[in-house]
């Protein structure tokens, strides 16, 4: 006898129930936010951190005590985050206009605020391959207006996709083409990058969906960029892919997860409009879901896909 699934989830193909579980329902973890946003999760310490743009703050929860505090105020309207290779702080700040980074010792340094010497519109969400390269989006909604940074006019006249080189400080441009390109996520093998287009926020007829790239051989350009799936409950935002090269995407409804052939397999009813998510926990099967004005929390039969290790230093390994 197949068990039934709490509410919480939606099935609509078959292959979703092996990534859900019976008696497994979402938590609500916080509440008290004005628009949540860009979770990202530090393993070693046990504790998410995730963005609130609107109230201009960094949230922290701690896992082992279910605490909230407030891990940074102001915070330069940050949006998306994540964690690099080294354990730090990776963000992309509306306020700012910029990429940042915050180190172990707490500080914070700009990584790059401009391209061809024109300021960047709003960085909003950011991903780290493997090779140490930063790639993240641009759209305009942190100069849209004073809610969730400040409003101002763009110096580049487009919104795109940029990858950022650490080693030499330089900004390439690796996407054009989008209304507002959003969240973005490799595949585990980092041969094809996921983007959002959340358009439909600026255009009526706008774009409501995520984009498909190949990446070139040496990880460095993009080419393709087909359509890949279309929202049909509000916008595509936030995403991540877990170690089936499944994508779980943030909706106006909940979470929607897209097999890698694109077909949809189900939802995760969520009460609010999702903006992001991303995996934590000890075994990294724990969804946290940044959604309007919380942060819930679901447990799932899959896993982050787990990270590539860079090339090995000459006379030494790397384990992981």
């Amino acid at each position: 006898m197949v068990i039934a699934l709490n509410q919480d989830f939606e099935v609509i193909d078959p292959r979703f129930r092996r990534l859900v579980m019976p008696n497994v329902h979402v938590e609500k973890l916080y509440n008290g936010c004005r628009w949540a946003e860009g979770p990202a999760w530090f393993a070693g310490g046990r504790y998410l951190v995730w963005s609130d743009i609107p109230n201009d703050r960094m949230m922290r929860w701690d896992e082992t005590d279910a605490s909230v505090s407030v891990f940074r105020q102001p915070a330069m309207n940050a949006n998306g985050h994540t964690v690099d290779a080294e354990g730090r702080l990776v963000s992309c700040e509306h306020g700012g206009r910029c990429l940042s980074r915050t180190g172990h010792d707490g500080r914070r340094v700009v990584l790059a605020d401009r391209v061809d010497g024109k300021r960047f519109n709003s960085p909003n969400d950011v991903v780290v391959k493997s090779d140490g390269s930063i790639w993240f989006t641009d759209p305009s909604y942190g100069i849209d207006s004073d809610y969730e940074g400040d409003a101002a006019a763009s110096e580049i006249g487009a919104c795109r996709v940029y990858r950022f080189d650490p080693a030499s400080g330089a900004v390439s441009v690796v996407a054009d083409g989008f209304v507002q390109p959003n969240g973005l996520a490799f595949s585990p093998d980092e041969s094809l990058l996921y983007i959002v287009d959340t358009g439909a926020t600026h255009r009526e007829d706008g774009p409501h969906h995520v984009r498909r790239f190949m990446l070139s051989p040496d990880g460095s350009t993009l080419s393709g960029g087909e359509v890949f799936a279309t929202c049909d409950a509000g916008l595509y935002d936030g995403l991540r892919v877990d170690c089936h090269g499944n994508l779980w995407l943030s909706a106006g409804d909940g979470v929607h997860c897209h097999a890698s052939d694109g077909t949809l397999l189900g939802k995760i009813r969520i009460a609010e409009t999702v903006a992001n998510l991303c995996f934590g926990g000890a075994k990294l099967n724990r969804m946290f879901i940044c959604a309007t004005t919380s942060l819930y929390a679901v447990y799932l039969n899959t896993a982050a896909a787990p990270a590539l290790l860079p090339p090995a230093p000459k006379g030494g390994r790397l384990t992981s």
